[in-house]
């Protein structure tokens, strides 16, 4: 099973949580997992549409409690 690395993005304003999952990402290998674990909820759209742009793979949103995550597979091209 692929280890997951979680990134706390919690109490940050947009662009910060798009911004804090490009830096971690790019310490990521190819295909890791990454759930960003948030509480602005502009991150299902915001962290989605990122991933389009730079070719990771959303694998899974939702919301727990008051916070909201994101899982991602990295894809370095």
């Amino acid at each position: 099973m692929t280890e997951r690395a979680q990134l706390d993005a919690r109490r940050l304003l947009c662009p910060m949580p798009v911004i804090k999952t490009q830096n971690r990402v790019a310490e990521l290998e190819n295909g890791a997992e990454l759930e960003v674990i948030c509480t602005d909820p502009g991150v299902l759209h915001d962290i989605p549409a990122w991933c389009r742009v730079n070719g990771h793979e959303v694998l899974e949103t939702g919301r727990r409690e008051n916070e909201i995550f994101v899982v991602l597979r990295v894809s370095h091209s």
